[in-house]
């Protein structure tokens, strides 16, 4: 008999124009699909006070889900924050969601701060952590409140091991690495636009505090990126970054700009699941940098979003956030710590194109497939 998982997503309906935030849940409800099993969407709509703009989130994420076979399996519970013990649920009605949490055999929960009253609903419950070690700083230092789930996996290949650079808070914590689907992102023909590119949000407002111990960092992609503001002058190949919140006239995207950098908007060229889906196939490779956290804490993280790259087969250039035991650095992935490291790294991609892009290919297939994720998931939790 099919096992009956019920995912928990966080923001996917509260964020129509982010297509990409979509795919980081989608690829584990296709590992668990293609695993047999019969998978749910649970998800939080905070509503706005915009009835016409509610109406509007609440109906692309309705159709956005349908078009990736989720139809009749999709649970929206719409909350009032002025009235929160008030929830409407909609997609299934709330007779016929009670009866999903009832035979639901595992709650999949990525929404760190979910209501402990909905969590209690469920036999047997699994929270996923896809911030590693940021996600640990923020629950020791009670900046973050989640309720007891039975397990605890994490993305984080350092999370709970010895010398990790951030507590495990009390929790056994076990390791999967992130998923891609091999099959929705299948290997893309030929090589590419001429930009390698990425697809963020660039001011997003998250610091990382702990006055106490004298910690205060902004932690976002801005951060990242001006540490390389010089690099497209030490490389011939262009740089693509696809944004979510620059405008044309926005200072920093001009400063970038007339540095050497294309700026574009994401909900131009990525504003939906299938678009941001062929802006990554489209694209030569990805160049990235990561959030300072991931260099504070040395997690050895890798984005969804590279994976989705690695799976299309290009090849990507990412910021090296620590040793791996998986990533490699020089086949089809390379990881840099310098504008230097990456314009050379840039080099040889380009000096052996084709063979970097298998080499991404495979790197999808034999470490991220979300197949195996999903076996690895259903494993521990059936055990």
């Amino acid at each position: 008999m099919a096992k009956t998982v019920v995912l928990c997503a966080y923001n996917v309906a509260n964020f129509p124009a982010g297509g990409g935030h979509l795919w980081v849940y989608m690829q584990y409800v296709f590992g668990l699909k293609r695993l047999g099993c019969d998978v749910y969407w649970l998800e939080c709509f905070r509503r706005s006070g915009d009835a016409e703009r509610d109406a509007a989130a609440i109906d692309s994420f309705f159709t956005r889900l349908g078009s990736l076979g989720m139809a009749g399996h999709v649970i929206l519970r719409a909350v009032d924050p002025s009235s929160p013990a008030e929830v409407e649920t909609l997609g299934l009605s709330a007779a016929e969601a009670a009866s999903v949490y009832d035979r639901a055999d595992l709650l999949l929960n990525f929404h760190y701060a979910i209501e402990p009253e909905l969590l209690a609903r469920f036999r047997r419950t699994a929270m996923v952590d896809i911030d590693p070690g940021l996600f640990q700083f923020w629950l020791s230092r009670g900046q973050l409140q989640v309720p007891r789930h039975d397990l605890y996996f994490t993305t984080g290949e350092t999370v709970g091991e010895p010398g990790a650079l951030f507590p495990d808070c009390g929790l056994s914590w076990v390791h999967i690495p992130p998923a891609v689907c091999t099959e929705q992102w299948s290997r893309a023909n030929g090589d590419g636009g001429e930009a390698m590119t990425t697809v963020s949000a660039w001011s997003s407002g998250d610091w990382i505090v702990d006055r106490a111990a004298g910690i205060r960092f902004d932690n976002s992609k801005r951060e990242a990126f001006m540490a390389y503001l010089d690099l497209p002058r030490l490389t011939a190949q262009p740089l693509e970054l696809a944004l979510f919140d620059i405008e044309a006239d926005h200072a920093d995207g001009r400063t970038m700009a007339d540095h050497g950098w294309r700026i574009r908007h994401s909900r131009d060229v990525a504003g939906s699941p299938q678009a941001y889906r062929e802006y990554i196939r489209r694209s030569r490779g990805e160049f990235a940098c990561a959030k300072p956290s991931c260099m504070y804490f040395q997690n050895a993280w890798v984005s969804d979003r590279t994976l989705c790259y690695l799976a299309s087969g290009r090849p990507v250039v990412v910021q090296d956030t620590g040793p791996s035991r998986i990533l490699p650095n020089g086949e089809g992935m390379f990881r840099f710590s310098t504008p230097e490291q990456a314009a050379a790294a840039l080099e040889a991609m380009n000096a052996d194109y084709a063979r970097h892009c298998r080499a991404a290919r495979e790197l999808a297939e034999s470490c991220f497939d979300s197949r195996a994720v999903a076996a690895r998931i259903m494993d521990v939790a059936g055990s």
